[in-house]
C-alpha cells in the first residue's frame, strides 16, 4: 500500500473505469473517479478542479474514458487536462498521445507515415469525388472523424443506384464535412484486438460477428474469443502502436485474404475484450504499471 493519490478519467458506473479504480485502490487506498463533465478550468488561477478535488494536487490521473462519446469536445477535454500535465502531474496516457489518436484521420495519417497497412482509405469533402471513389472501391464504409464501435458509420455499395449512393453520401456528408471511407475488406466475420501495455505486448483476442453485420463490434452483436497471434502479426501490431507512446492501448486488425491490416489504434484500449477474450486482467496490469511509474 503506498500514500499515492491516483485519480481516473472516466464513465461513473462504468464496468471498465470502475474496475481500473478498484486496483488503483487496492494498491494505493485512494479511489477517486472523475467525470470530465464535472471538471472545471480557472486559467487565471491556473485551477483544474472536479467538485472538491483539485486535479493539479494529484500524483497521477489515468485517462480511462474521456467521454461517453467521441466528438470534437473530447478534444477540448484533453486540452483542459494538459495544466494538470503541467502542475507536474503524471497522466496515463500523455495528452499530446491520446490527441493524435481521437480524431481518426490523424490516426490513420500517422498509421500511412509509418508504413502500416490498412485498407484503401480516401478522405474528401467533394461529394463527387467520394462517389466516384466508392465505385472505384466497390464496396466502402463512411466513418465520422469522431466514433467509437463502430457508431455513426455507413456501408455503401457501389451496385446500389447511382442516385441512391448520391443521396446516402449527401447524407453521411450533412453531419461529417469531411468524408472519411475506407474499402470494405471481407474479414469473413472476424477481426482482432491486439493488447499493448508501455509497449510489451500482452496478447490478443478475436471479436467475431454473431450475425449477418457487416461489422464485429459487441456493439453490434459481436462476441470476445481467444486468438493465437504469430510473431509476424505481433510485430506488425506492436509497428502500429509505436508512434503513438500510449501507455496502454488496443490495436485492431483485419485479416484479409492479401494479409493483415490496422483498422486503428485505440486511444484507450479495451479492458473487457482483454479479460473475456484473451484472459489478461488488464485493469491490474495497468493499475501496477501506473503505480510504478508514479512512484519512479
Amino acid at each position: 500500500m503506498t500514500d499515492l493519490k491516483i485519480g481516473v478519467i472516466g464513465i461513473p458506473g462504468k464496468w471498465s473505469t470502475e474496475t481500473l479504480a478498484d486496483a488503483l485502490e487496492t494498491r494505493t487506498g485512494f479511489r477517486c473517479v472523475i467525470d470530465m463533465a464535472d471538471v472545471a478550468l480557472d486559467l487565471e488561477t491556473r485551477s483544474l478542479k472536479s467538485n472538491l478535488v483539485d486535479l493539479c494536487a494529484l500524483d497521477g490521473l489515468v485517462i480511462k474514458k474521456i467521454s461517453e462519446e467521441y466528438s470534437p469536445a473530447t478534444l477540448e477535454r484533453l486540452e483542459m487536462l494538459r495544466v494538470a500535465e503541467n502542475a507536474g502531474v503524471r497522466v496515463f496516457s500523455r495528452t499530446s498521445a491520446i490527441l493524435r489518436l481521437v480524431n481518426r484521420l490523424s490516426c490513420t495519417v500517422t498509421l500511412s507515415n509509418a508504413g502500416i497497412p490498412m485498407p484503401a482509405t480516401f478522405v474528401t469533402e467533394n461529394e463527387a469525388e467520394a462517389l466516384a471513389a466508392v465505385q472505384r472501391f466497390g464496396s466502402a464504409v463512411f466513418k465520422p472523424l469522431f466514433s467509437t464501435k463502430a457508431r455513426g458509420m455507413t456501408l455503401m455499395d457501389a451496385t446500389s443506384d447511382e442516385d441512391t449512393l448520391k443521396n446516402s453520401i449527401a447524407a453521411f456528408k450533412a453531419d461529417n464535412t469531411v468524408m472519411y471511407l475506407q474499402q470494405r475488406v471481407n474479414l469473413s466475420g472476424r477481426d482482432l484486438g491486439m493488447v499493448f501495455l508501455a509497449g510489451e505486448y500482452l496478447g490478443t483476442y478475436a471479436r467475431v460477428a454473431q450475425t449477418d453485420s457487416w461489422n464485429t463490434t459487441i456493439h453490434h452483436g459481436g462476441k470476445y474469443e481467444p486468438f493465437d497471434a504469430d510473431e509476424g502479426l505481433i510485430d506488425l501490431a506492436r509497428r502500429a502502436q509505436a508512434p503513438f507512446g500510449l501507455d496502454f492501448t488496443t490495436v485492431d486488425v483485419g485479416l484479409t485474404e492479401n494479409g493483415p491490416v490496422v483498422f486503428e489504434v485505440s486511444a484507450f484500449g479495451g479492458f473487457r475484450g482483454a479479460l473475456e477474450g484473451a484472459s489478461i486482467d488488464a485493469a491490474h496490469l495497468y493499475a501496477d504499471h501506473v503505480v510504478s511509474r508514479v512512484q519512479g
